[in-house]
């Protein structure tokens, strides 16, 4: 079985809300489109989270250096947090499996089971090519 990555388009109108005074843009999103843009790979992780550590050292670990976003240290982390929930479809801030989050090439990845399954199916080592994040 293999993964797609999920492009920004499809999130975009979807998930920006409509308020009483036009169309109000969610601003965990939008920050986190801005964040998964800066580099090849983006991790969004707590510092405390174990499987957070271990995605980062797997890519860590493939010669990839991703930008990471600690979110219990980052000053709109909860905000962000929130957002990645409501991408990932799941029901709040323990739900298993909400972090740690990864964006290839600005693409939704997803969240630790999501990354293993695409390393384990061969498809992990192309998206990180495609992306020049990784050269061999």
């Amino acid at each position: 079985m293999q993964y797609q990555t999920e492009s920004w388009g499809s999130y975009k109108m979807n998930k920006i809300g409509f308020g009483s005074v036009g169309m109000v843009a969610d601003t965990g999103l939008l920050r986190i489109e801005s964040l998964a843009a800066e580099s090849a790979v983006v991790i969004f992780s707590v510092s405390t989270c174990c499987m957070c550590h271990a995605v980062k050292g797997l890519f860590r670990g493939m010669g990839v250096s991703p930008a990471v976003h600690e979110l219990d240290l980052h000053p709109y982390g909860g905000d962000i947090q929130r957002a990645l929930i409501r991408l990932l479809g799941c029901s709040g801030a323990s739900s298993p499996g909400s972090l740690p989050v990864v964006f290839i090439g600005g693409k939704l990845v997803g969240a630790m089971d999501r990354v293993m399954a695409s390393h384990i199916n061969g498809s992990l080592v192309p998206l990180l090519k495609d992306a020049g994040a990784l050269w061999l």
